[in-house]
């Protein structure tokens, strides 16, 4: 399967190179070019170097070198459909296959990512206007939420009803099941996954919303939380909710703060440390690591101060060897986590 040449000509001169690369490390100009150290290899003196003008960098250490495209082939472990597609994406342009076949399946991922999007909003809508959810903004307000956050976060409820939300979109069921949304239950009716939970959207380093992670009122029954099955879009062993906002702070400091919990993540925020991230209802996977390498090689755990917390750091610290990384552990006062201490001690 492939692109359409014009279309790649297209991406590949809407495309700021120095922009993509620029959040995965820091760059500085340097006369008519740009340098800074190299993302694909350790080093303390910069070796790598950016033409914006040509579109091409290349490092003189390890002698990576080559175009946006072929960056973030690199970094993302992309094909080359999927590094064409990830550039259009940031630029707005609408892209032609050369196989029907293959193109009617990147229609239908993004499709779903239309499906899990059009959740998202109607999930923050109701949030923000629906009489139903009033306890849920109460609560919300009562651990520090403001406006502006639930706007930010993007923060919805899900109603305590079987299926307000897939008749009120009319997603098929092929849809609801592929992203997780929905299931047909044993009257043969399709019914919605999440339902008197707070939604916190869980999006993939590209700001795509791939699941939603659900918290219920304290005192609603079930379990406290309630995440996403894995689904065409979402596997909790790959996806760590906040990368998309944490990402460029990542770079610009050097280190990623990971944590437990949704609300630990805009904690870490709210106390002027924009780079945390949270595993999604799982421990910390060698994959997760993976990831984050493409950002920075210093993970600072910050778990719950309590036995679980410290048992999951000291499972990480063996890791430091494995994958060239660096791990720090934040010593939390015990019993606390970060998301309370952001309001009562945020210093």
């Amino acid at each position: 399967m492939g692109i359409v040449d014009e279309d790649i000509g297209r991406v590949r001169e809407a495309t700021d190179i120095v922009a993509v690369i620029s959040q995965y490390t820091q760059l500085k100009r340097v006369g008519q070019r740009w340098s800074g150290l190299c993302p694909f290899h350790a080093e303390k003196s910069p070796s790598f170097s950016v033409n914006s003008e040509e579109g091409f960098y290349h490092c003189f250490g390890c002698k990576a070198s080559g175009d946006a495209i072929t960056f973030l082939r690199e970094k993302e472990q992309l094909d080359f459909v999927g590094a064409v597609e990830a550039l259009a994406s940031r630029a707005g342009i609408t892209l032609r296959y050369t196989e029907r076949d293959e193109g009617e399946g990147r229609k239908r991922q993004a499709r779903l990512f239309e499906v899990t999007e059009s959740a998202a909003g109607w999930y923050h809508d109701r949030l923000r206007t629906s009489p139903d959810a009033a306890a849920a903004r109460k609560y919300l307000r009562g651990r520090g939420f403001d406006a502006e956050e639930v706007a930010r976060y993007r923060i919805g409820w899900a109603p305590d009803g079987w299926d307000l939300m897939v008749r009120s979109l009319k997603i098929s069921q092929s849809d609801l099941e592929a992203t997780g949304l929905g299931m047909k239950n044993k009257a043969g009716r399709l019914q919605d996954f999440f339902r008197a939970r707070i939604l916190f959207p869980i999006m993939d380093e590209r700001g795509r919303v791939v699941g939603f992670g659900g918290r219920k009122l304290p005192d609603a029954d079930g379990p406290k939380y309630q995440n996403s099955r894995d689904n065409e879009l979402y596997n909790k062993s790959k996806v760590l909710y906040g990368l998309n906002w944490a990402k460029a702070d990542a770079v610009n400091h050097g280190e990623v703060v990971i944590c437990e919990g949704y609300t630990d993540v805009i904690g870490f925020a709210r106390a002027g440390i924009p780079r945390a991230v949270a595993t999604c209802g799982t421990a910390l996977t060698e994959d997760h690591v993976r990831q984050l390498k493409r950002f920075t090689r210093r993970l600072v755990l910050a778990y719950d101060g309590d036995d679980a917390g410290q048992a999951a750091s000291d499972r990480v610290y063996a890791w430091e060897r494995t994958h060239d990384i660096e791990v720090a552990v934040v010593a939390l006062p015990p019993g606390s986590d970060p998301d309370e201490l952001a309001r009562t001690s945020p210093e």
